[in-house]
């Protein structure tokens, strides 16, 4: 007799700790259905994945795709079927066999780890290892579902801007590869604390991730809260372990990231192609559509990115401009110019209780209202928790009422989405003001 499916054994919606998260195993209702989260290693879909992905999305719930700000995959308007969803991504592979090792797989890496013509250091063995150690360990499953590692390479196209409970950034020193680190920030807006050898990159993340466990109070759930109790000097201090904590390493600063994450993108062999859905949201046709041609003319896989973003690694450079045609026809954008690809919307109110305003339905509006090729992103969020965008967008629309929000520009010395520009606005009233060509509007 062939074995049960797992999911008729362990029931998918129960993880070991409830979460407001939505997961592989922890199925979230929202106001469209259910929400199912798969969180893919190193922003890694295999084309025979991603068709999977497109026919649970039809066969299970309403067919609506949304590519994450962590480079994950999630499901929306799930219906009554959870375990017919579940045993369908697992049996693609598409997360740990237990759900206890699915919460913590929290691990963002540049779309092009491995590839990227500017790196500094493979990071995929690394993080290979740290999934592994993630997945496997016990103690580990402890840490909340949104506690989150970042494992830079050096890479130029790199988001350093969300900001992670533990990050580390390759760095050159004495020629030599290290791996300088920091809590609770981000490469960009924060100096190091130290740096190890490469060598000791998986011993520093145990380090630290039991350091927290052992320090965190129940409500402490993310490193920012512990620190401020234990200062990140202390918490360093009792890592166990030799940290090079001298002026070379407290001085760097990891370089800014100017690389372009759509069009024709360049590899240290051949090229990827990097196409954005648009808003984030995915139809399973443009899934299916890029996975075919991953076949014909890439390696074989999709690399999602935290840009809510494909792309298609190692592609044929004689197909690259028919392969964008293709997916542009498939609507997918391929333009960082087009305004609806400078557009960051949440789920909004047909989505979400939470949510003042249909957000997707006015970024419609509001792109259609700027002029091509203008100023840098825009975000527009239903409601003050940012659900869409990870760090703060050069532009913030937060809704107040239907069809009605506030602007607010981003302003480094302010918390928050930054200074409060205008009131009560329209889409359309919005728009007039975000086409002005001003410098507090790039990215």
């Amino acid at each position: 007799m062939p074995d049960a499916p797992l999911t008729q054994v362990l029931a998918p919606d129960v993880s070991p700790r409830p979460s407001a998260c939505p997961g592989l195993w922890r199925i979230v209702t929202a106001r469209d259905g259910g929400i199912c989260r798969i969180k893919l290693p190193g922003g890694v879909l295999l084309a025979d994945q991603a068709d999977a992905v497109a026919d649970a999305a039809e066969r299970f719930a309403g067919g609506v795709i949304e590519a994450t700000n962590r480079g994950n995959l999630q499901v929306r308007g799930i219906g009554a079927d959870h375990h017919g969803l579940l045993d369908a991504l697992l049996a693609a592979g598409l997360g740990p066999r237990e759900a206890a090792g699915d919460d913590v797989r929290n691990l963002m890496l540049s779309p092009l780890a491995g590839l990227d013509p500017l790196m500094l250091l493979d990071v995929r063995p690394l993080a290979a290892q740290l999934l592994r150690m993630l997945e496997t360990t016990p103690r580990l499953h402890e840490l909340s579902a949104k506690f989150a590692v970042q494992l830079d390479g050096g890479e130029g196209l790199a988001m350093l801007e969300h900001p992670h409970d533990l990050w580390l950034s390759a760095v050159r020193l004495e020629q030599r590869t290290w791996l300088a680190f920091g809590l609770a920030g981000c490469p960009a807006q924060q100096r190091a604390l130290g740096a190890v050898p490469v060598e000791q990159g998986l011993a520093l993340v145990r380090a630290v991730l039991e350091r927290f466990l052992d320090l965190a109070r129940p409500e402490q759930s993310r490193m920012r809260h512990l620190l401020d109790t234990c200062p990140a000097d202390a918490f360093v201090a009792g890592l166990g372990l030799a940290i090079r904590r001298d002026a070379a390493v407290l001085a760097w600063r990891r370089p800014a990231s100017r690389a372009k994450w759509l069009g024709v993108l360049p590899q240290r062999q051949g090229l990827a192609l990097g196409v954005a859905p648009p808003l984030g949201r995915l139809t399973p046709a443009m899934l299916r559509g890029a996975a075919r041609l991953a076949r014909e003319a890439g390696d074989g896989s999709l690399r999602l990115s935290p840009w809510q973003s494909l792309l298609l690694p190692g592609f044929d450079s004689a197909r690259a401009h028919e392969g964008l045609a293709e997916l542009a026809a498939l609507g997918l954008l391929c333009s960082a110019g087009q305004p609806l690809a400078r557009l960051v919307a949440c789920t909004g109110s047909r989505g979400c209780a939470k949510a003042q305003a249909d957000t997707k339905a006015d970024a419609v509006v509001l792109a259609g209202l700027l002029h091509q090729g203008g100023p840098g992103s825009v975000h527009l969020s239903g409601c003050p928790r940012s659900c869409a965008v990870a760090h703060v967008a050069p532009a913030t629309l937060l809704a107040r009422a239907p069809g009605r929000y506030d602007l607010y520009l981003r302003d480094a010395r302010l918390p928050g989405f930054g200074v409060l520009r205008a009131t009560d606005l329209t889409p359309e009233e919005a728009g007039a003001l975000l086409d002005l060509p001003t410098e507090h509007l790039d990215d």
